[in-house]
């Protein structure tokens, strides 16, 4: 379970690092905040696998994926994030 628990957090720390270099900016999020984007952008990726090629159908439709459809999911959800949250303005 542990060893579960570090891979998870490593492929998010890789994945939200991979697609905050893509995105462009996206600076001031912490490491903390990649990593919660990099485990997001797994479980798209694994959502994103099983609805495009039906694989893994006995783990059901919310799973974690690779490292590629970890990325992949990433950059989605930080496009969404930022296009949901648009620029804020200070007064």
């Amino acid at each position: 379970m542990i060893s579960f628990i570090i891979y998870v957090v490593v492929i998010g720390l890789i994945a939200g690092a991979v697609a905050r270099l893509v995105v462009p900016g996206t600076g001031g999020m912490g490491i903390g905040v990649t990593i919660v984007l990099g485990i997001v952008g797994s479980l798209i990726g694994g959502f994103l696998g099983y609805v495009l090629f039906g694989k893994d159908l006995s783990e059901g439709a919310f799973q974690m994926s690779g490292l590629l459809g970890s990325i992949i999911g990433a950059i989605i959800a930080l496009v969404i994030y930022k296009a949901v949250s648009g620029r804020r303005v200070a007064h």
